[in-house]
C-alpha cells in the first residue's frame, strides 16, 4: 500500500488538535490539589533548593521539577502549572495516531488518536499539574521508535556491498548509521519516560513481548538489549535513591477485586454504551487469526498494542499484591493500547464488509453474464482489498453515494467515535469540577482569608496540612506558624521542619486561641502520630482548648479552639 504523506499529515494533526481542545476545556477550574500543590511549589524554588529535598523526598518526580521549573518561572499559575500536561496529552493523541498509520494504515491512525483524545482518563490527567501525561508520551514516542527501529533492522539495511559493489557501500553505511541512530533515539526517550517516573520501566517489558510476538531476528535483539542495558544503568541511581523514600507510597493499598474493573473502564470508557463497542472491537482485532506478520520480523497492531496494553498494569498489579505500589495514574501509558486494538478492530470490520461487498458485486455480475448481460469490469492487477489506496468498487459498496469507500469508512468511525464523546461528555464535563479532587486547597485558604485575622495563631495538624499555606500563602498573610521552626525551602523538606516538643508545648502556653488546618483523619480518636510534635499538638489541643467555630471542606478541616476556662 502506498500511503500519501499528507493523508498521514491529516490523521496525526487532527487527533492532537482534538486532545488539545478537550484538555483545554476547564483547564482553569479554580484551585490545585494537594499533588499539583506540590509540585507548584517545589518546581518554583530555587534549583539548589530542590535539589536539596530531593535527597530527602520526591526523587521520582525529580525531572518533572526540574522540567517545570522554567515554566512556573514564567508566569506562576494554574494554568502554566497544567500546560505542559495538556501539550503533551495532545502529543500522545499524534503518536498513538502515527503508530496506528504505520503499523496499518492512516484511518487506523486517525481513528486510535481520536479515540485515544476522546477518553475521560487521557482528558483527565491532561489537566493534572503531575508527570503522568508527560510519561504517556515518552511511552508512546518510545513504542513508535520501536517499531521504527524493528523494521528498519529487519529490513536488513546495513549489509551494503554484500555482493563486492562498491558504489553500495556508502548506502549501507548510511542505513546503518541510520540505524544506530534509530536505537539511540529509542534508548534516549526511554531513559529520560523513566527518569520521569520509573514506574515507566515496565515499558521495556512490553517491548521485549512485542518483538517476540512478531518473531523479530537476533540482531533486533541484540540492539534492542544493548539500548534496555542502557536504560536500567540510567535508572538504577533514582531506583537506589528511592527505595529510601519508600515512606512516600505507604498509603497505597494491595489491589482489590475491583481494581480490573476499574482500570478497564478507565482505558476504554465508563459509560456502558461506550464500553461494549469497545471490548467488541477488541475481540475482533484478537480473534484468530491472530493477524499474525506477513513475514517473520514483521509488526502490526495487535503485537505492539497488546502487550503495551495489558503487560505494564498486570506486573505492577501482580507485585502490589506483597509490595503495594499500583495506582491507575501510575499505569496511564498502558492506556494507549487500547485505542489502538478499537481502531484495528474497526479495520478488520471495513475489511470485511467490503470481501462482503465484493462477493456481492461477482455474484450480481454472474448473474447478469448469465441473463445476456456484460459482467462488470474486473477490478485493475494489485488493487486487492487494500482500502486506502484501491480503486472506487463503486456506489454498491459505498456508505454514501458519491463518496469513495475509504473515505466513507473513514468518516464513518469519526462519527463513531464522536457519539462516544458525546455520550461521555457528561463524566467530562463532571471531571472539571474542583469537587472531583481529593482536595481544593484554594478554598482552604479562602476560608482561611475570611475567619483569620492577622496575627492569629495557626496549627497545621500535621505538618502537611501547611500545602494550603504553601499553595495558597495570601490566605494565611499575617497569620503566625505556631509550630514552625524553618520554611519548606530552607530545609529542604516538603513542609517546612517544625519545632521540637518541648518548645511548641511552650509556644501554646501563652495562647488563648489557636486555628488548627487538620487532616480529617488527625482529628480522629484512632489516629496516633509516631513523631512527637505531632503528638504535643494532638494532647495540648485537646486538654486545655475547646472548639469554638468549624469550617469543613472536602480533604481540610478548619477549627478554633480556645482555651478552657478555668475549673473551680
Amino acid at each position: 500500500m502506498v500511503v500519501k504523506r499528507p493523508q498521514v499529515a491529516v490523521a496525526v494533526l487532527v487527533p492532537v488538535l482534538v486532545m488539545f481542545g478537550i484538555g483545554l476545556w476547564g483547564i482553569d477550574r479554580g484551585g490545585m490539589w494537594r499533588d499539583e500543590a506540590v509540585t507548584f511549589q517545589v518546581a518554583r524554588r530555587s534549583l539548589p533548593q530542590i535539589w536539596q529535598l530531593l535527597h530527602s523526598v520526591d526523587a521520582v518526580h525529580g525531572l518533572y521539577y526540574l522540567l517545570m521549573h522554567p515554566v512556573l518561572a514564567l508566569h506562576p499559575g494554574e494554568v502554566a502549572l497544567r500546560l505542559p500536561s495538556l501539550c503533551a496529552a495532545a502529543a500522545t493523541a499524534g503518536l498513538v495516531a502515527a503508530l496506528g498509520a504505520w503499523l496499518a494504515r492512516p484511518r487506523v491512525g486517525l481513528w486510535a488518536g481520536l479515540l485515544y483524545a476522546v477518553t475521560p482518563m487521557a482528558g483527565h490527567f491532561a489537566q493534572e499539574g503531575r508527570s503522568y501525561a508527560l510519561v504517556a508520551a515518552g511511552v508512546a514516542a518510545s513504542t513508535l521508535l520501536l517499531a521504527r527501529a524493528a523494521t528498519a533492522d529487519t529490513d536488513g539495511g546495513g549489509n551494503g556491498g554484500g555482493d563486492g559493489d562498491l558504489e553500495d557501500a556508502p548506502v549501507g553505511r548510511l542505513a546503518r548509521h541510520a540505524r544506530v541512530v534509530g536505537w539511540c533515539a529509542y534508548g534516549g526517550v526511554v531513559a529520560v519516560t523513566v527518569l520521569l517516573h520509573e514506574f515507566a520501566v515496565l515499558i521495556l517489558l512490553a517491548h521485549a513481548a512485542t518483538l517476540t510476538l512478531a518473531r523479530m531476528p537476533r540482531r533486533v535483539w541484540r540492539d534492542w538489549a544493548c539500548a534496555a542495558g542502557v536504560v536500567l544503568l540510567v535508572l538504577l541511581p533514582l531506583a537506589l535513591v528511592s527505595s529510601g523514600q519508600a515512606d512516600q507510597v505507604a498509603w497505597l493499598r494491595p489491589p482489590g477485586g475491583g481494581t480490573v474493573e476499574r482500570l478497564l473502564r478507565s482505558f476504554t470508557g465508563p459509560t456502558q454504551l461506550v464500553l461494549g463497542p469497545y471490548l467488541l472491537l477488541i475481540a475482533l482485532a484478537l480473534r484468530h487469526p491472530f493477524t499474525p506478520p506477513a513475514r517473520r520480523g514483521e509488526l502490526s497492531v495487535p503485537t505492539v498494542a497488546l502487550p503495551l496494553l495489558l503487560l505494564p498494569p498486570a506486573a505492577l498489579i501482580a507485585v502490589s499484591r506483597h509490595w503495594p505500589l499500583y495506582d491507575d495514574r501510575y499505569v496511564l501509558y498502558a492506556l494507549a493500547g487500547a485505542p489502538l486494538l478499537a481502531a484495528a478492530g474497526a479495520e478488520r470490520l471495513v475489511l470485511a464488509a467490503r470481501r462482503v461487498g465484493l462477493a456481492r458485486r461477482e455474484a450480481d455480475g454472474l448473474m447478469r453474464g448469465g441473463l445476456g448481460g456484460a459482467p462488470d469490469p474486473a477490478p485493475r492487477a494489485g488493487a486487492g482489498p487494500d482500502l486506502g489506496t484501491g480503486p472506487d468498487p463503486g456506489p454498491e459498496l459505498g456508505l454514501v453515494r458519491g463518496v469513495r469507500v475509504p473515505y466513507a469508512a473513514t468518516l464513518a468511525g469519526v462519527l463513531a467515535i464522536t457519539l462516544a464523546f458525546v455520550s461521555q461528555l457528561p463524566v467530562l464535563r463532571e471531571d472539571r469540577d474542583p469537587a472531583r479532587r481529593p482536595d481544593n486547597l484554594a478554598v482552604v485558604s479562602a476560608a482561611a482569608a475570611q475567619r483569620m485575622s492577622p496575627g492569629d495563631p495557626v496549627l497545621f495538624l500535621p505538618s502537611l496540612g501547611r500545602r494550603s499555606a504553601l499553595a495558597y500563602p495570601k490566605g494565611f498573610h499575617g497569620t503566625r506558624d505556631i509550630a514552625l521552626e524553618e520554611p519548606a525551602p530552607v530545609s529542604g523538606t516538603l513542609y517546612g521542619r517544625e519545632t521540637g516538643p518541648d518548645e511548641l508545648r511552650r509556644r501554646l502556653a501563652g495562647l488563648d486561641r489557636v486555628w488548627v488546618v487538620a487532616e480529617p483523619y488527625a482529628l480522629k480518636s484512632a489516629w496516633y502520630p509516631s513523631d512527637p510534635t505531632e503528638r504535643v499538638k494532638l494532647t495540648v489541643v485537646g486538654e486545655e482548648f475547646v472548639p469554638r467555630a468549624e469550617f469543613v471542606r472536602k480533604g481540610s478541616i478548619l477549627r478554633l479552639y480556645v482555651r478552657r476556662a478555668p475549673t473551680m
